[in-house]
Formats: C-alpha cells, sequence, structure tokens
C-alpha cells in the first residue's frame, strides 16, 4: 500500500482522514523525500542535456561574442550604485526626475505627431480656398472688362495676405491648443507612472510578506521532517531493544523471510480452533485482487481466502478468536465500544479502506485509528511502524509491550470484547 502510495505520489481522502497526526507526518515526509528524488533525477539528466547542448554550440560557433567587464582599481568588477556614491542625488528624486522627462518626452512626441497632422489640415484648407477663389476670379466677366491688369493683380495680392493673415492666425490658436494639450497628456503620464511606481512598490512589499510565508512554510515543512524522523529513529530503536531483550514471544521472526512457514507453525501448534474457523491454505492465490476494496462482499471474500489461512485475529494459545478481533465495523461504532473503558484499551476490526486492519486505541483524550497494511506477506501500521510482523496476533503482543509511537505512548493493556450477539465477525467466518 505504502509502495502504491509513493509511486502514484495520491494518497485517496477518504484513507488519508483514517491516519492519525503521526502517521501522517512521517508519510509526508516520505512523500516528500521521493519528490526530492524524482527531482534530483530529472535535474540530473536535465544537466546531461545542457551539457551536450553547450559542447554542441562550442563546436558550431568557434567565433562567439564575450563580454568583459569593467574592473576598478582593486581589480574587482566596477561597480556604481545609484544613489549611494558622493554628489548623486537621492533615489526617489531620481526616480521622479525620471519619471517626468519620461511624461515630457512622450507628451512633446505625441504632440509633434498631432501637430504634423494639423499643419497638413490647415495647408491644405488654405490651398483649396485660393485654388477656388482663383476659379471665381477667372470666371467673372468683369476681369477681361478691365483695362488696368495692375488693378486686377493688387485685388488678388490683397486678398492672398487675407488668406495668409487667416492662415498664421489659425496655426497660432492651432499651436496654443496643441501646447495645452501637451502639458495636460505629461501631467497625466507622470500620474499613470506614479501609479505604476506605487503598485510596483506595493507588489514588492506583497513579495516580501509571500518570502516571509514561504520562509515559515519552509520551517514548518523542516520541523515536520525532523519529527517524523526523530518518531521513526526513536520507534526502531525502541523495537530493537525490545527484539534484544525477548520481551515477546516470536520477535526474532519479524525480519526474516520465513512468514509463511511461522504461520504454517503456528496452525500446526494450534489444535485448538474456533468451531467458526475452518483454515485451509491455498496453493495460491486464486482470484485478482483490486488495488483497493470496493465492496462489503470483496472484503469478506478477501478475508476468507487470503486471511483465515494466516490465522488473523486468532489467539495463539486458545487458538479461539481472540477478545480485541472484531468484524467490518465502522470507526465511530468502535469509538462507542471504546468509549466507557479506560485508558489503553482496544481493539482491532477490519477496514473498508485498505486490505487490512484498523486498530482503534482508547486515549484519555479520546481515541487514536492506526491503519494496519495487510496487502503483502506480512503485517505493520501504515506509516509508523518500521517492523513487520508475521501475523496479525504478533503486532498486537508486541504493541503490548513497546509504545506504537514515542510521543504517545500508546501501549495495548485491555482488549475490547463482543457486546453484541452474534458477534460482529460472524460473516468473515461463515
Amino acid at each position: 500500500m505504502l509502495q502504491q502510495i509513493l509511486r502514484d505520489m495520491y494518497i485517496d481522502p477518504d484513507l488519508l482522514a483514517e491516519l492519525n497526526e503521526e502517521q501522517k507526518q512521517i508519510l509526508f515526509y516520505k512523500m516528500r523525500e521521493e519528490q526530492i528524488k524524482r527531482w534530483r533525477q530529472w535535474d540530473a539528466n536535465l544537466d546531461k542535456e545542457e551539457s551536450k547542448m553547450k559542447l554542441k554550440a562550442k563546436f558550431q560557433h568557434n567565433n562567439s561574442k564575450h563580454i568583459q567587464w569593467l574592473r576598478g582599481a582593486d581589480g574587482d568588477v566596477w561597480v556604481w550604485i545609484m544613489g549611494e556614491a558622493r554628489g548623486d542625488k537621492p533615489y526617489e528624486q531620481i526616480s521622479e526626475e525620471l519619471m517626468a522627462e519620461r511624461a515630457r518626452q512622450q507628451a512633446q512626441k505625441e504632440a509633434e505627431e498631432e501637430w504634423r497632422q494639423k499643419e497638413a489640415e490647415i495647408e491644405k484648407k488654405f490651398r483649396d480656398a485660393m485654388a477656388k477663389e482663383k476659379a471665381r476670379i477667372v470666371a467673372e466677366k468683369w476681369k477681361v472688362e478691365i483695362e488696368d491688369r495692375k488693378a486686377a493683380k493688387l485685388l488678388e495680392k490683397k486678398f492672398q495676405e487675407e488668406l495668409k493673415r487667416r492662415e498664421e492666425e489659425e496655426r497660432r490658436k492651432g499651436e496654443e491648443q496643441i501646447r495645452q494639450r501637451e502639458e495636460l497628456r505629461a501631467k497625466e503620464l507622470y500620474l499613470s507612472l506614479k501609479r505604476a511606481q506605487q503598485q510596483s512598490q506595493k507588489n514588492e512589499n506583497e513579495e516580501e510578506q509571500w518570502q516571509e510565508q514561504l520562509r515559515k512554510s519552509k520551517a514548518a515543512d523542516e520541523d515536520r521532517k525532523h519529527k517524523a524522523r526523530r518518531a521513526r529513529v526513536e520507534y526502531h530503536r525502541q523495537s530493537l531493544r525490545a527484539i534484544q531483550k525477548g520481551k515477546v514471544a516470536g520477535l526474532s521472526n519479524l525480519f526474516q523471510g520465513t512468514i509463511w512457514n511461522n504461520v504454517q507453525e503456528s496452525n500446526q501448534e494450534n489444535t485448538l480452533v474456533h468451531p467458526l474457523i475452518r483454515p485451509q491454505v491455498p496453493a495460491g492465490k486464486q482470484w485478482g485482487r483490486p488495488p483497493r476494496p470496493t465492496s462489503r462482499d470483496v472484503i469478506i471474500r478477501w478475508f476468507k481466502e487470503e486471511q483465515i489461512p494466516r490465522r488473523a485475529g486468532i489467539d495463539k494459545t486458545t487458538g479461539n478468536i481472540a477478545l480485541w478481533f472484531h468484524g467490518i465495523i465502522s470507526r465511530e461504532n468502535a469509538e462507542e465500544l471504546l468509549k466507557n473503558k479506560p485508558e489503553g484499551s482496544f481493539l482491532v476490526r477490519v477496514s473498508e479502506k485498505i486490505w487490512g486492519y484498523a486498530l482503534s486505541y482508547r486515549q484519555q483524550s479520546g481515541f487514536k485509528h492506526f491503519l494496519v497494511d495487510a496487502s503483502g506477506d506480512y503485517y505493520s501500521f501504515l506509516g509508523v511502524d518500521p517492523n513487520r510482523h508475521a501475523t496479525l496476533t504478533d503486532l498486537v503482543d508486541f504493541h503490548k509491550e513497546e509504545v506504537i509511537t514515542s510521543t504517545g505512548g500508546e501501549l495495548l493493556v485491555e482488549p475490547c470484547g463482543q457486546v453484541k450477539s452474534p458477534p460482529d465477525y460472524t460473516m468473515l467466518f461463515d
């Protein structure tokens, strides 16, 4: 189950809700380790590709250009920081002047373009008027009848001067209007640049806040990583200590590959078998198990075909179903059974979320639930327990002596049995 989560880098929300805080921290840490591993692999491949590209470019561009930095008297790269050298204006003043100059230049450029269009309109207007007037004079008969051609010339000149005066007047008015528009436009552009600068400063402040949040988030990630690492190291240390002391029967086989032999030996040793149990060791799995449980019928089939042969939930001493074992009951039902029990009470129920079980534990302030992965050939807590137990009973017996988590200090003290008849596990053995 854990390998599948790390392979897909995804955990179902319903399954995540079943994990306690320490399980979530360790699972998060393992997923982060997998992400870093994949990223480093991707980065190494990218470096190889870039090296190949650079090598190829080196042979193709032997005459490539280079940059040579200007150096100061001390031999280092010469650097000038605006506003800090002697005689430099303050940054705010330089910024204001630059914005004002940019606004003025932009407004002047726009005014020149507008004036060129206006001047072309004026020239066209008076050129058309002059042509129209000349046509009118030529067309009139009285000009032909005037004997004094000079008088006609004077009249034409006077008219041209009047048109020129009107043209100059209109030019002056046009220039004044454009000048006023240029000043207004310069102010508008300055205000626009000022607002952009303020927005930029605001964005910089937001960037600083985001960086601070990112720093806190990284610190929190690092803290979670250290907590998870400490929990795993401490748990492993306590587990090894228990194995060395030989506190729990059968612990010497926890890290060996003889799990199926242990189950067969256990079947032979325990001659007392509960009437509901009819263990038969199959030659192999006879059905294709889906990635996760899809229905109660599928869970019951899985239990009968895979778990009964492994004597799941069987007390080794009596050969009967263990007092702490329960069927497919919900988290709420488990908490209801444990509600009036003392601290350290527990039960193990068949999970509907994974191929395995859930251990429900009564603590002083409430309840805890731990998922037990049974999808392979061993039993272990999902994300927390580094040990692999041959049977479900071995896992329970182990944690009667050793805590489940170093921070919580959970020891399995008192099993919580059945309160109804028939028992809630009847359908599993029927």
